[in-house]
């Protein structure tokens, strides 16, 4: 359990940050692959948009966009989130990293 501090720290600190996640093969289902990814949830992570994108050879990747509060959400930690999903993810990659 999270413990909540009763005094004030300043602002709360986010960023939107844009991943690419790159599937296995051109068989492998994007939409399912997009579900399984939206399925994880961390206290202070929010999912948007998604948008397929060429990489060549018929095999596109998925581009998420995400805003994570800061203090509640480790990088690092979502992307191991995302390998976890071995079925369906090769590879992560930060595309943007932008505090808000």
């Amino acid at each position: 359990k999270a413990v909540v501090s009763t005094q004030s720290t300043g602002p709360v600190l986010k960023s939107n940050v844009v991943l690419d996640i790159k599937p296995w093969d051109d068989e492998t289902d994007l939409g399912e692959m997009e579900k399984a990814v939206r399925a994880i949830v961390m206290e202070g992570l929010t999912w948007g948009n998604s948008k397929l994108v060429e990489i060549g050879f018929g095999i596109k990747k998925l581009r998420m966009s995400t805003c994570i509060i800061d203090e509640l959400v480790g990088l690092y930690d979502l992307e191991d989130k995302i390998q976890e999903l071995e079925d369906f993810v090769q590879s992560v990659d930060i595309v943007s990293h932008n505090k808000i």
